[in-house]
């Protein structure tokens, strides 16, 4: 694979996620939408910790607000945090199984998405629903997928 492709792997499996995010579903399957930009964010911070950081999050979770039109900040928060945590932890969590990564990714969405619910419900009227939890649960479903196709894609164009 030529250079350029691999020194933009990265950026372009985040944008791929980015694209999921914000892509048309029915409204009947919208409220189980994973979490796809926490996922990949996810997996390259696991597996590239000094590469994909707090700083990139913070970023890609600014696009999030842009492009789901919410309050500047929230997604920012919300995802450097969870960030942050897996980023303090990745040697441990490396070690892991992929159904035990399952399991504490969907710790991490739910906390993602108790946090963002939090400060959407300081800044605005809204209540909670138990629907916004919904995305943890897929998010759990689709985390071994997610892994597996990145760690391929990594390895095949030997990201560093």
């Amino acid at each position: 694979m030529s250079l350029r492709v691999r020194d933009y792997a990265i950026s372009i499996s985040i944008l791929v996620a980015l694209m999921l995010q914000i892509m048309p579903l029915p409204i009947l399957v919208d409220t189980f939408r994973p979490d796809w930009v926490l996922l990949v964010l996810s997996y390259w911070t696991l597996a590239l910790p000094t590469r994909v950081n707090v700083g990139i999050a913070f970023l890609y979770g600014l696009f999030m607000d842009i492009l789901l039109g919410t309050t500047l900040g929230i997604h920012c928060f919300a995802m450097s945090l969870v960030i942050f945590i897996l980023a303090a932890n990745y040697q441990r969590l490396r070690n892991y199984s992929v159904w035990q990564q399952a399991l504490i990714m969907g710790v991490m969405s739910s906390l993602y998405h108790l946090v963002v619910f939090w400060l959407q419900h300081l800044l605005t009227d809204i209540y909670f629903l138990f629907d916004y939890l919904w995305p943890v649960l897929t998010s759990m479903f689709f985390w071994p997928w997610v892994f597996m196709l990145l760690r391929k894609t990594r390895r095949q164009l030997s990201v560093k």
